[in-house]
Order: C-alpha cells, then sequence, then structure tokens
C-alpha cells in the first residue's frame, strides 16, 4: 500500500512539473538563439553568418547564401522551431564572382 502511494505521489509531481514547464512562455531571445543555432549546424544550410531578428515570434531571416535551395531551407528549419508564428526570408542569392 504505501508503495502505491509513493508511486503515486511521484508520478503527481512529475505531471505538475510537466505541466508548468509546458506553460512557460516562449521568448523572441530563445527563438533567436534556437534559430541561429539550427541554421548554423544545418549541413544545407551553412548558415552560420546569416542574421536573425525576431519579434513577436516572427522570424526575419537576412544575409546571402550561394543558392536557392540554401535560402528554401534556412525557411523550413526557421519554421521548425516553437515558437516561430511565421518566417520572412530576406536572404539574398550570392553572385558567384567571374574569373574576369
Amino acid at each position: 500500500m504505501k508503495v502505491k502511494i509513493t508511486v503515486s505521489t511521484l508520478l503527481l509531481w512529475l505531471l505538475a512539473g510537466i505541466c508548468l514547464a509546458a506553460d512557460k512562455p516562449i521568448t523572441d531571445a530563445f527563438i533567436t538563439d534556437t534559430v541561429q543555432i539550427k541554421l548554423a549546424s544545418d549541413p544545407d544550410v551553412k548558415g552560420g553568418g546569416l542574421k536573425v531578428d525576431v519579434k513577436d515570434g516572427v522570424v526575419t531571416l537576412s544575409g546571402s547564401v550561394q543558392q536557392e535551395k540554401q535560402k528554401t531551407k534556412a525557411t523550413k528549419v526557421a519554421k521548425k522551431v516553437k515558437g516561430v508564428k511565421q518566417v520572412i526570408n530576406n536572404i539574398v542569392i550570392q553572385e558567384k564572382a567571374t574569373g574576369r
């Protein structure tokens, strides 16, 4: 009987902790940091040099990449971050310099 009460009490505390953690608001700073880390670590985007601004959950990406697929992937990566409401992608495709 004591074991059941102990286990029940532990489960209640665990559930309470999960509920409290779930209610914690996500800040723009958290979103900024998470998007920057995910972009920098993505093998396609390689976005360590991209700029990320966040205002009220709206992410604005800027900077330059070499290929259109990198720009598209950056949007997809940012949209997957918890708390992101919208992504505005102002990334430009950098023209490759010709050897003239």
